[in-house]
Parts: structure tokens; sequence; C-alpha cells
């Protein structure tokens, strides 16, 4: 692991006074997202956290171009976007898709399939948090298993496992796609700076540390997102045209429940009724893991 002095923004392309939350992942993402790609880019907002993080016209966070747009259709405006780009010559010009999992998971699925599907030349980057949390922390496909939302029933917590966005990725035989996590800057840097010098479609999956829609310590999130992956709940990889390669093996086997208890969205898992969820918790990430290292080794 490089000093945390290896990591300095030395040039910052956004501006202060983000109107994220305290512990955001959103805002320390774009920081380290816009060093690495400059000011020759535009980004593509569709509704999500980041759409009021960055400003109402005529504000912006970004020393960048910024096109808003509706929930659905991200992948289709950046295509717009690119089009018109390649036609002025500036093909040298990044396109970024900045979207929540709500906009990438749900609403936005069938243009982001379909944006892939044709290898526009995108960097499609989701900032996963596991729920719609901007307008309200309601629950999405990418809710984890147990998870506390506002919308659903019952005793409140989702009784559904979360979608594998990265398997509907993966078919999509796109030329790169990963995970990556703000807690391992050195292996989203590098991620970053290889998509950026990818051509076609690729994706990003973050794990984007939400304090009021996790309820947890706003000086937990780096926390929370290191243990995530050391639990393999958050597991870093990525795939290049179906081909797997796991970025971090943790050394030793840690429990779910480590991760798990910082956040106040699975405190009932603990209650002694629930505790058989935090052992399904625990069997399908063992289980995902294993189906990892089985598609890297093919």
């Amino acid at each position: 692991m490089k000093p945390a002095l290896e990591f300095l923004i030395k040039d910052e392309k956004v501006y202060s006074g983000a109107l994220s939350c305290r512990g955001c992942g959103w805002s320390l993402l774009v920081r380290h997202l816009a060093s690495i790609l400059g000011e020759n880019t535009v980004y593509v907002a569709p509704a999500s956290c980041f759409s009021i993080i960055s400003g109402p016209y005529p504000l912006r966070e970004l020393q960048a171009n910024l096109v808003h747009t509706v929930f659905a259709a991200a992948p289709a405006t950046a295509t717009g976007v690119r089009a018109a780009l390649d036609r002025q010559g500036k093909k040298d010009t990044t396109v970024v898709i900045l979207a929540g999992d709500g906009g990438t998971f749900d609403i936005g699925l069938q243009a982001l399939s379909g944006a892939a599907a044709r290898n526009e030349n995108l960097l499609y980057i989701v900032n996963n948090n596991g729920a719609y949390m901007n307008t309200g922390i309601q629950t999405s496909t990418a809710t984890p298993y147990g998870a506390v939302t506002t919308t659903n029933p019952g005793k409140g917590f989702k009784r559904a496992w979360p979608k594998d966005l990265m398997g509907i990725v993966a078919a999509h035989n796109m030329p790169y796609a990963a995970t990556a996590s703000l807690a391992f800057l050195e292996d989203l840097r590098r991620k970053v700076e290889k998509a950026k010098n990818t051509q076609g479609f690729r994706l990003l999956m973050i794990d984007g540390p939400c304090p009021p829609g996790h309820k947890t310590d706003p000086a937990e999130s780096i926390h929370i997102g290191r243990m995530a992956v050391e639990t393999r709940l958050f597991p870093l990889f990525e795939m290049e045209r179906q081909h797997y390669t796991i970025n971090y093996r943790p050394e030793k086997y840690i429990p779910v429940e480590e991760c798990m208890k910082y956040q106040g969205r699975f405190k009932h898992l603990f209650a002694p009724e629930n505790k058989y969820m935090i052992d399904e918790v625990q069997a399908h990430t063992d289980q995902y893991w294993v189906r990892l290292e089985a598609l890297e080794e093919m």
C-alpha cells in the first residue's frame, strides 16, 4: 500500500462548496476522478445525489462541462454528446456518466444495456450506495438483503438479494469493467486511468458510502468501505472481454457481521430472531467469492 501522500491531489478539478452530506462518497470519488480525467471531459448526470451535489445551473462543482439529464436516459444523452464531439473532431474528449444505483440498476438499465451493446465510447461510473438516497432512501435492486429502507413492507427491511450488475455487464462482452472502493485509492485511481485509456464502453462500479442512508457515523465512511472489501461483501475485481481478475484478496477471513455492525440499516439483524439472516448473507458472500475465483481461473 502506498503512503497517503502519494494520493494528494495537487491540481484540484472541483470547486469548493459541494452540497453533499458529511462523509458522502460522491465528493471524494469525484475529486479523484476529475484529477485523473482533467478538464477535457464532458460529464453526464441523471437524477441522483450527484445531480444535487454538483449544484443547479449556473452552479457546478466540476471544472468541466456537465450535462444534466433525466433518470432513464444518461447513456442515451451521453451517446449524443459523444457523437457531437466526434463530428467536431474532438475524439480525445472523454465522455463520462455519473449515475447512482437507481439510475443504473433500475431506471436506466435499458439505456445502459443499449449503449454497452453498441460499444459506445463512454465511461460509465456508478456510485452504488444501495438505495434511492436522494429522494428518501427508497429500496432499489442494489439494496442489500436485510437492509432497512423507507419503502420495504412488513418490518421495513429488504428480503430479496441485490441484482448482480457486474454479471449483467459481463454478459455484454465489454472492453473493460471493474469494481473499486474509496478505501483502496491506489486500486481505484489505477482503474480510472485504465478506463480513461480504453476505447469503447467501460464501466466502474464504486462502493458509495452514504451516512444518512446506511445510518453510519460520517467519520467511519472509509473504514466501513475498507471492511466491505476485507469481508468480501464488496470484492475488488476487473473484467476485460469476460476475462476476470481479482485485484485484492483479503489476508484473513473476516465475517460479514464485522462490517454490518457499523451500519444502522442492519441493526435489526443482530436481534436473536433475525440472526439467521446474517448467516444467509455470509453464505451468499462466500458463494459469490467462490464463483469469482472460478471465473478468474477459467
